[in-house]
């Protein structure tokens, strides 16, 4: 698996991580074991609405406070180098 994922593992860590996994993959199984039929899909135990605004598309009204942060600016654009020729 080290191998695969391209990851560097000492050699005397290889029979731990073995064991972890095989752990991990046991309680996979444990999980199958368990009967799910008819029981709903939830993301959270808490039956909620989150509160929506209003999609309006706006500048910010803070062009100067973000310029202020760049370390060059010109004509209110930040000022990059060219990267393609």
């Amino acid at each position: 698996m080290a191998r695969l994922a391209r990851i560097a593992v000492p050699e005397q860590r290889l029979e731990g991580l073995a064991a972890e996994l095989n752990g991990i993959l046991a309680w996979i199984e444990q999980l199958n074991e368990v009967d799910v039929a008819g029981v709903e899909p939830m993301t959270t135990p808490v039956a909620m609405t989150l509160p929506l605004r209003d999609d309006e598309v706006t500048d910010g009204e803070m062009r100067e406070k973000v310029l202020a942060n760049a370390p060059r600016s010109e004509d209110g654009f930040f000022v990059v180098p060219k990267v393609v020729e």
